[in-house]
């Protein structure tokens, strides 16, 4: 907990994540996500997102992106 973290697939072929969370829990963070996106058709309420990060002591630091984009050479997606 508090450490900071990020990952990204490097190459140009489709990749698939293992995560393992342990202690158990925080993988409803990602049910809740899912659900919040589903019911707002894929972009959901800012202050709705923001309550369930909080709810999982979730702090997400999009200014970071590019700096870490710089320094591993990375290209974003197109959305």
């Amino acid at each position: 907990m508090g450490r900071a973290h990020a990952f990204w697939n490097p190459g140009p072929d489709r990749a698939l994540i293992l995560e393992l969370i342990v202690p158990g829990g925080f993988e409803c963070y990602f049910r809740e996500l899912l659900e919040l996106a589903r019911a707002s058709g894929g972009q959901p309420d800012r202050s709705k997102l923001r309550d369930i990060q909080e709810r999982y002591g979730l702090t997400l630091d999009p200014s970071s992106i590019p700096e870490l984009t710089r320094r591993y050479h990375l290209r974003m997606p197109r959305m």
